[in-house]
């Protein structure tokens, strides 16, 4: 398995002037939570998720090389249009990953990216635009040095797609991804994501519909959501129980226990929410119309036998999960009754992907 210095990148002898590379990369939606950071973006718990395969960035990145090297040069565009606000988190990242990529100051970049959902429409974009960015780089850094192996292209990926978001590095290739180091996930590493390749056919082509409770920005964000973490009263005992949580659900996903996969992945979506209103300063994310959406899916699940079931990532939008046999009914129940909670009745259908996509 790699390390961290294996990472750093010295062997590249190719020279090339201009060039262009695409990639799509999605969300993922964690069923163990990550929530609390060490170090440099790494996680203070291990986490599993699906990875899903419509709610995705595409980002183009041309490439001229620069007769010096200076700093970092790039110009940002969102959907064709420049976008100043967003140039911040570019610089921050290249900052953070130019230790493993050295090559990043000999080049101007225009990245040229989009959302296949809306934005601002309460879905974290940051996972996918930074997996996403993190490809279009490792395509660079391919180009200077062809003798990378396919194993090290996607493991340094994560890897730097983890220095943009933490959870980005869940984004890169697998149905499932495991993100940190635990003791029965054969090479997980707290530095990049491993895929989790033995699914039982009851998980394959799951579904998740994504109901938009709340489209605004949030009041606290995910990172300051982390460092509170530090000193929580209960974080000690959080970090354990998302071992244990990982073990349950790594034979759940092997034996198709869908009764027990409910019982794990919505605990874990109160329990990260419970963080949140037991942290110093506390805080609420939920909406009423979570609790709302919540109430009527338990009253569906136990009137139907359907194995239906909630998470939530660190906001108010409300993910149902369920498998793809059950489609037309789960999908009847939400315009029936939960599109009312949803602002302006907004709903995003997905499932289960694969990761990123050269284009």
């Amino acid at each position: 398995m790699f390390s961290e210095k294996d990472f750093i990148a010295s062997n590249y002898t190719i020279s090339t002037t201009e060039g262009s590379f695409e990639w799509s990369a999605p969300s993922n939606i964690a069923l163990v939570k990550y929530w609390g950071k060490i170090g440099s973006q790494l996680p203070a718990n291990p986490s599993i998720s699906f990875t899903l395969n419509n709610c995705k960035t595409i980002t183009k990145l041309a490439f001229s090389k620069k007769q010096n090297d200076g700093d970092f040069s790039f110009d940002l565009l969102f959907e064709g249009k420049p976008k100043e606000d967003f140039k911040p988190k570019i610089q921050k990242f290249f900052e953070r990953i130019f230790e493993f990529c050295p090559y990043l100051k000999d080049f101007h970049f225009t990245i040229d990216t989009q959302n296949t959902f809306p934005h601002s429409s309460g879905i974290a974009s940051s996972a996918s635009g930074m997996a996403a960015m993190a490809m279009n780089v490792m395509s660079l850094e391919r180009l200077l040095n062809p003798e990378i192996k396919e194993e090290y292209f996607y493991q340094k990926a994560s890897l730097l797609a983890r220095l943009g978001s933490g959870s980005a590095c869940r984004s890169v290739k697998g149905e499932v991804v495991v993100w940190g180091e635990h003791k029965e996930i054969t090479e997980s590493s707290n530095l990049f994501g491993v895929e989790f390749s033995s699914i039982h056919d009851n998980f394959k082509n799951y579904q998740d519909t994504i109901l938009l409770v709340d489209k605004g920005e949030k009041q606290v964000s995910s990172t300051v959501g982390h460092d509170l973490m530090h000193n929580h009263p209960f974080a000690e005992r959080r970090f354990e129980q998302a071992h244990e949580n990982l073990s349950k659900m790594k034979f759940i996903l092997e034996t198709g226990n869908t009764e027990e996969f409910i019982k794990i992945v919505e605990s874990e979506a109160l329990t990260l929410h419970a963080m949140m209103m037991t942290s110093m300063p506390y805080f609420i994310l939920m909406k009423p119309n979570t609790l709302e959406i919540i109430n009527k899916i338990w009253k569906f699940r136990n009137e139907t036998q359907i194995p239906v079931c909630f998470t939530l990532d660190a906001g108010a939008n409300v993910h149902v999960l369920y498998p793809k046999d059950t489609k037309e009914k789960v999908l009847q129940f939400i315009k029936d009754e939960l599109v009312g909670y949803c602002q302006n009745g907004q709903y995003i259908c997905d499932e289960i992907g694969h990761g990123a996509m050269s284009i």
